[in-house]
C-alpha cells in the first residue's frame, strides 16, 4: 500500500498542503478546529512523518537516543539496563516522544551512531551511560551540538548536565555493615576498570576498608558477566587467607558467586557473606536472598530523560544527584567469628 502523504490528508480535509503542515507541526496559521480535524484524519490514515524530510526542514524528531556499548546478549540477563530503559520510556511516553535504542561493540561505533542520528535528524538528543575518565563521547556530542545528558558522575561529564547516584557514600555503608558483623577480610568483585563509577567504587572501597581497620581487601575486575563473576569468586575463595565477605558490582555476579561458594562447600552466610550492587528480583528469589545495595533505577532513568527533554527545550538545567542508594540487609550476610 502507498504510504499516506500530506497531500492525501489535504485532499480529505479540503485544505491546502501548507495548512496540513502547520497543523501537524504545531505552528500557527490554522484554527484549532481545523488543526484537530487534520490531526484526526492523519491518525485515521496512519500518516507518519518522513525522517529525511524532517531533517531537511529542521523539525523536531520527537525521539531521543540511547546507545549501549556492550554485547547485546548481556542485556537480557542484566536487570539494571532494562529497569533504566523502563524509566526512560515512562517519561517519554507522557510527552509522545520515542526512544531510539542501539547496541554497539565499542565507543567508536557509539560515536558513529551519534553522528549518523544527528546528521539524519533521527533524534533530538541522547543520554550517555557508562561514563569513562576523559570520555571522548562528551567532546563529540559537544562538537556536534547535540543536546545530551550524562547518567553518571559530574566529574566526567564536562559541560553536560549529569544525573548521578553517590557511589562512595553507600560503599562506606556496606563496609561499615560488614565490619560491624565481625568481618576482617572483605573482597570485591568489580566491573570494568575503565568505567568512572568503577573507579569511584574502587577508591571508596579502599578508603572504607582502611577506615574500618580491615586487613587485605583484594579487588577482582570483570566484565559484569556471571561467568567472570564465578571465575573471580573461585580465585578469591581459593586464596589463603580467604575473604569472609565479598561485595559484587552487580546482582548477576553475586548470584554466580553464591553458586560457586555452595559448590566449594561454603555455606552462605555462615561461611561467607555476600553483598550485591543494584537490587533486583533476581537477588530476592535466590536462597538465601541477597543483601543488596538498592536504588530506584526506573526513577533514575526517568530523571535522566526529564533532564534531557529540558535541555532539548532550550533550558540549561544543573546536574542533580538521585536520592542516595541504601543497603538492604537480607539473608546473605551474618556475623562472622573466626
Amino acid at each position: 500500500m502507498k504510504r499516506p502523504t500530506i497531500a492525501d490528508i489535504a485532499r480529505r480535509a479540503g485544505v491546502s498542503k501548507g495548512a496540513v503542515s502547520y497543523a501537524l507541526n504545531g505552528r500557527p496559521g490554522v484554527s484549532e478546529e481545523t488543526r484537530a480535524r487534520i490531526r484526526a484524519i492523519a491518525q485515521e490514515v496512519g500518516w507518519r512523518p518522513n525522517v529525511a524530510a524532517r531533517s531537511l526542514s529542521g523539525a523536531r524528531a520527537d525521539a531521543i537516543g540511547l546507545v549501549l556499548s556492550r554485547p547485546a546478549r548481556f542485556l537480557g540477563v542484566e536487570p539494571f539496563f532494562m529497569e533504566l530503559v523502563s524509566g526512560v520510556e515512562d517519561e517519554l511516553t507522557a510527552g509522545s516522544c520515542a526512544l531510539m535504542l542501539q547496541v554497539v561493540p565499542d565507543r567508536q561505533a557509539e560515536i558513529a551512531v551519534y553522528r549518523r542520528w544527528w546528521g539524519e535528524g533521527r533524534v533530538d538528543g541522547a543520554i550517555l551511560v557508562d561514563l569513562c575518565a576523559a570520555d571522548p563521547r562528551v567532546a563529540e556530542v559537544e562538537r556536534l551540538g547535540m543536546p545530551a545528558v550524562v547518567a553518571g558522575h559530574p566529574s566526567g561529564a564536562g559541560p553536560l548536565p549529569a544525573v548521578w547516584s553517590d557511589e562512595a557514600a553507600v560503599m562506606g555503608e556496606v563496609i561499615g555493615h560488614l565490619a560491624a558483623l565481625g568481618h576482617r577480610r572483605v573482597a570485591r568483585v568489580a566491573g570494568l576498570p575503565a568505567l568512572l563509577h568503577t573507579r569511584i567504587r574502587d577508591e571508596a572501597f579502599a578508603r572504607g576498608c582502611a577506615a574500618a581497620g580491615l586487613g587485605g581487601h583484594p579487588v577482582a575486575h570483570t566484565d559484569y558477566t556471571g561467568e567472570e563473576g564465578a571465575r573471580a569468586t573461585r580465585l578469591l575463595l581459593s586464596a589463603r587467607p580467604r575473604p569472609t565477605a565479598i561485595v559484587y558490582d552487580n546482582d548477576i555476579m553475586a548470584v554466580a558467586g553464591l553458586s560457586v561458594a555452595q559448590e566449594m562447600g561454603l555455606a552462605v552466610p555462615a561461611g561467607l557473606s555476600i553483598v550485591a550492587w543494584d537490587d533486583s528480583p533476581l537477588a530476592q528469589v535466590v536462597r538465601p536472598p541477597l543483601t543488596a545495595v538498592t536504588r530506584d533505577v526506573p526513577a533514575y532513568g526517568a530523571h535522566a530523560a526529564r533532564t534531557l527533554l529540558r535541555v532539548i527545550a532550550g533550558e540549561r538545567p544543573d546536574g542533580a544527584p538521585e536520592p542516595p542508594a541504601r543497603l538492604l540487609p537480607r539473608g546473605s550476610t551474618a556475623p562472622f567469628s573466626s
